[in-house]
């Protein structure tokens, strides 16, 4: 052969990522089996970018067992135009052949159109390779009972790391756009609170509701080290952001918080802005929340966070909420901002919403509604959130959330 057929950036990486090649039987990748052989000590294989069938894909399988030194599986777009009843069979291939590659560190199964019918093809992997430390599934279709399959796995994982006496290696899971919904929380907050040293966790455009994402919050709150947490585009509303907020105390190194589109309300944004006013979260250094239906109240609190504790912040994402770029209060935010030389951080608030005074009245009843019903909760003996309430607690102290602007 008179060049190589496959991209090596080193002696350590193998890749066919892009060369769109459609594979169905090993004859037709033979060049590159041969290629990826004959590299000792590989680190790193790419195969997104390629449509690869299930011989294909065995054949790769059969190779990939031998290299136990490999660190990166990059699986990510590898069946386009290709049957659902191929994928299963092909998925297990690959899979299977790496469960025990001590040296795995990071695989990355996205953009392959699984559907629910696929997990079930990850699963031997995942319970039985306790070494990786970074699990990438976006974009796989999975839905509720998929995501289900998968989390529970994910959980054998952790107990099987409990069984042989170590420490879970899991540090990064990436599963967004899959259709989670409410039916795989439960699922997923046993395996995070199970694991318990996870740092970044991306979940953004999964349909998840506030019933949900209060399950995440408290499976994640047994993880002091988070560092990242990705919900974007699920519907957190007031409730779900209580519960977020309730356990931003425990995750001192978080960094980055992205919450835009989650419909936080009000309440909700106010109740995030106290807590971060906290000083809990100190190393904070990007806060997305676009799109959260909360008004001006959100950025005074916010201003105050941000001068006394948030020096680090580089990244603030507000547009899409209800006041104006206009406000006084965005210049005092600005003011906070550059006390820090973090000036530039605020994004363009230039898709602002308007809310006539109608809607606003509507929603300060809403508010005090709100405020009530809590009341009655805590007379029935229902737990409360104290941010609602405005009780003292372990993360809040005593406040009075105000229905209008004073």
């Amino acid at each position: 052969m008179s060049e190589p057929v496959a991209s090596t950036s080193s002696s350590k990486v193998f890749s066919i990522l892009g060369k769109n090649l459609k594979a169905n039987t090993a004859e037709e990748l033979e060049p590159y089996l041969t290629q990826l052989k004959d590299l000792d000590g590989v680190e790193e294989v790419h195969l997104g970018g390629n449509s690869l069938g299930v011989e294909a894909c065995q054949a790769i399988a059969e190779v990939l067992k031998t290299k136990k030194t490999l660190k990166v599986v990059d699986l990510a777009d590898i069946f386009t135009g290709r049957l659902i009843s191929e994928i299963p069979q092909a998925v297990s291939a690959l899979c299977d052949s790496l469960t025990d590659h001590t040296s795995l560190v990071e695989i990355d199964l996205s953009d392959n159109a699984f559907g629910g019918r696929c997990a079930d093809s990850l699963t031997n992997f995942l319970r039985s390779n306790t070494s990786f430390s970074i699990f990438k599934l976006n974009n796989n279709g999975l839905g509720p009972m998929g995501g289900e399959v998968i989390a529970k796995a994910v959980s054998e994982n952790a107990d099987k790391c409990r069984q042989e006496g170590k420490e879970s290696s899991l540090r990064t899971i990436v599963c967004g756009r899959n259709r989670l919904e409410n039916g795989s929380a439960d699922a997923w907050a046993e395996a995070f609170e199970k694991h318990g040293k996870l740092r970044e966790i991306k979940m953004p455009q999964n349909g998840i509701r506030m019933e949900g994402i209060a399950s995440l919050a408290k499976g994640l709150s047994k993880n002091p080290d988070l560092e990242l947490l990705d919900l974007q585009d699920n519907t957190a509303t007031k409730t779900g952001t209580r519960s977020i907020v309730k356990q931003l105390s425990k995750w001192p190194n978080l960094r980055h918080l992205n919450l835009s589109d989650c419909l936080l309300g009000s309440s909700g944004g106010i109740a995030l802005a106290k807590s971060l006013s906290l000083g809990s979260n100190p190393k904070m250094e990007e806060l997305k929340l676009q799109y959260g239906e909360f008004d001006k109240r959100t950025v005074e609190l916010l201003t105050e966070a941000i001068a006394q504790h948030l020096k680090d912040l580089k990244v603030l994402e507000l547009n899409g909420n209800r006041f104006s770029e206009d406000d006084d209060c965005v210049e005092e935010l600005k003011k906070a901002l550059a006390l820090h030389g973090n000036e530039d951080a605020l994004d363009e608030l230039d898709d602002m919403e308007e809310v006539d005074e109608d809607e606003e009245e509507e929603e300060s009843e809403e508010e005090a509604k709100s405020e009530s019903e809590k009341e009655d909760e805590d007379k029935a003996g229902e737990p409360l959130d104290g941010v609602a309430k405005g009780e003292e607690t372990d993360f809040l102290p005593a406040t009075t959330v105000k229905a209008t602007d004073e």
